[in-house]
């Protein structure tokens, strides 16, 4: 670290995200910048020069299709760098990029194209856009769609459809870089699309400046250098990985390496080694239930030495933030660091200096366990309509349980019903085509309503609840479904919770299992695996609910579950049950299970 060196670039030199970087290509044209995973040849890497010249290439196709200044073009691709190519060539001509989930539905994607009125569509491969093109039809949106993987097949609807290229032909052999351009910072840069639990989803419109301001606000607070190597496997569609994962390295100087799947995630944290990475909190669950799976095989001494590994890394945490005194178990940190809390973070590539979770709350459980094996586990919060980043806990101020400290110059406060209130420069323009809809959650004076419940301690956020997903029983008592899931899912049995009870007298809960341990649970039991009828068995449902409680046992009397329904199908953006940005879609989930939560209610009185 001693000869780790800073290159930030300012807000005031990018000015734009495009003149972002031309500025960093400038800066440091032989450092790399970017690396990526090839079927054929491996691992490969890109310097800063190499995506200069890349990027023209792609400006130059793109200026070939005759487009004005505020167009705009889409895309739906995997993370790599000709998704990072596309972005910054489309708003080098002053364009604005909507980014697209590969995993979404073909109905949204098109409900998308429509909305913004998409002239350009770069689709990964022939498979995504046959898919989206049955829903499509003949409509005029997009006039040019680009075909990025080549094969028999993208050239077979090539030559079919006139609308349809693929890259390798659309772009020129090389194109001069452009010189930096004359724009507005705050001129509209990118539509991104949130992925409502309910209804449509609504384009949310950011300036250059408000994500330029929302990277450069992240990165005063964490400081990151140009040898830093961030992994990214979070969606670039995602607001989280855009801002995070793509715009604060660029600004910093970072090398990205793009992870190729989740399914291989464990390997490429092993052959990356990343220093930083933005995950949501899914990904430290999954590790963290891993680990006490395993613990739960190994030897007595085993589970005890673990143990004492957290109890005394959590003394010499708080010792560190100056919250904690010494004591004579420190004396021992240094071993157990080094024979039982690097073993767990080794997983992790060995030399992560710091992680970020944020799109969802992050356990306290799985934060003090991170945070004990030396792992700097930093908590934030945001939104799609804060470019997202609004806090984020530092490094030497981390309080688990909060979501850290509002960035530089944003503004927090309470409102009615306890509701935070924010403003700042990475504030929104507003909903794309939806006036009425901007109204209802910016004020005349730049307030954003969050629909999050919050209170404020010190320079601290901590978020209570979220308005509209308050139950309310018959009784008036108020419960909060999402912390209720949350330990519930902590049990490893259940990979998915949806608890119950509005309006009724009693709280029940959807269960989904986990699919890898069902066969052994059912074994357990004596039933069959393979017969649904095993799943509404009495002493299996029994216990299931045993556990729910056990799971339950830190929240209020009044918030018991007293009934359960176990399935083993998986709520999946694919069956139409999770957002892309896997949110539950509660609407969409009591719909398909209205017979079961019916039947969970039919004793009610």
């Amino acid at each position: 670290m001693s000869q780790w060196s800073e290159d930030l670039i300012s807000i005031e030199h990018a000015a734009t995200l495009d003149g972002l970087f031309l500025q960093r290509v400038r800066r440091s044209p032989e450092r790399i910048a970017y690396r990526f995973h090839d079927r054929d040849r491996g691992w490969q890497q890109l310097t800063w020069r190499a995506m200069g010249q890349a990027v023209a290439r792609w400006r130059a196709a793109l200026a070939s299709e005759a487009l004005s200044s505020g167009d705009r073009v889409a895309m739906l691709l995997r993370n790599g760098p000709e998704w990072v190519m596309f972005d910054l060539a489309a708003l080098s001509l002053g364009l604005v990029t909507v980014p697209l989930y590969t995993d979404d539905r073909a109905d949204n994607a098109a409900y998308i194209l429509q909305d913004a009125g998409v002239k350009v569509l770069l689709v990964q491969d022939a498979g995504r856009w046959k898919r989206l093109a049955e829903v499509v039809g003949t409509a005029p949106w997009p006039p040019r769609v680009v075909l990025l993987d080549g094969g028999a097949e993208a050239l077979r609807l090539a030559a079919d459809d006139p609308r349809v290229r693929v890259a390798d032909a659309w772009l020129p052999d090389t194109a001069p870089v452009p010189p930096a351009r004359e724009a507005d910072p705050r001129g509209l840069a990118t539509i991104i699309y949130t992925s409502g639990t309910t209804g449509r989803p609504k384009g949310v419109m950011l300036s250059h400046h408000n994500l330029l301001s929302d990277a450069h606000a992240s990165v005063v607070l964490i400081a990151v250098y140009q040898e830093d190597v961030f992994l990214s496997f979070l969606p670039l569609s995602h607001a989280l990985e855009r801002t995070g994962g793509y715009y604060l390295p660029m600004m910093a100087g970072s090398c990205v390496a793009f992870a190729r799947s989740v399914g291989q995630l464990a390997e490429d944290l092993q052959t990356i080694r990343p220093t930083l990475m933005i995950a949501v909190p899914r990904v430290f669950e999954r590790v963290y239930a891993r680990v006490a799976d395993q613990l739960t095989t190994r030897p007595a001494p085993v589970r005890w030495l673990f143990r004492l590994t957290v109890a005394v890394g959590w003394r010499n945490f708080l010792r560190n933030q100056g919250r904690g005194g010494w004591h004579p178990l420190l004396l021992l940190w240094p071993w157990l660091s080094r024979k039982v809390a690097a073993q767990v973070l080794d997983k992790l590539g060995g030399r992560m200096r710091a992680a970020v979770s944020g799109g969802a709350p992050l356990p306290y459980a799985v934060a003090r366990t991170f945070l004990s094996l030396g792992l700097p586990l930093l908590q934030g919060y945001g939104l799609t309509e804060t470019s997202p980043v609004i806090t984020v806990n530092p490094i030497e101020d981390n309080l688990p349980d909060s979501v850290g400290v509002p960035i530089r110059g944003m503004q927090v406060r309470i409102g009615a019903n306890d509701e935070l209130l924010v403003k700042g420069h990475s504030v929104m323009l507003g909903y794309w085509n939806n006036h009425a809809a901007t109204t209802l959650v910016l004020t005349h004076d730049g307030w954003l309503h969050t629909g999050d419940q919050a209170r404020l301690a010190a320079r601290h956020v901590y978020i209570t609840g979220r308005l509209k997903d308050i139950l309310v029983l018959s009784n008036g008592e108020k419960v909060p479904p999402a912390d209720m899931e949350m330990a519930i899912t902590m049990d490893p049995l259940f990979e998915q919770a949806l608890v119950l009870g509005e309006g009724r007298s009693y709280l029940s809960s959807l269960l989904v299992l986990n699919g890898d341990l069902w066969t052994g649970l059912a074994q357990e039991f004596g039933l069959d695996p393979a017969a649904p009828v095993s799943l509404e068995d009495p002493h299996l449902v029994r216990d299931m609910l045993k556990r729910v409680r056990v799971a339950l046992s830190d929240f209020p009397g009044y918030a018991k579950v007293r009934r359960v329904t176990l399935t083993l199908e998986p709520w999946t953006i694919e069956n139409g049950l999770l957002t892309p940005t896997l949110k539950v879609k509660r609407s969409e989930v009591l719909k398909r299970h209205r017979e079961a939560i019916e039947r969970m209610y039919c004793m009610e009185t």
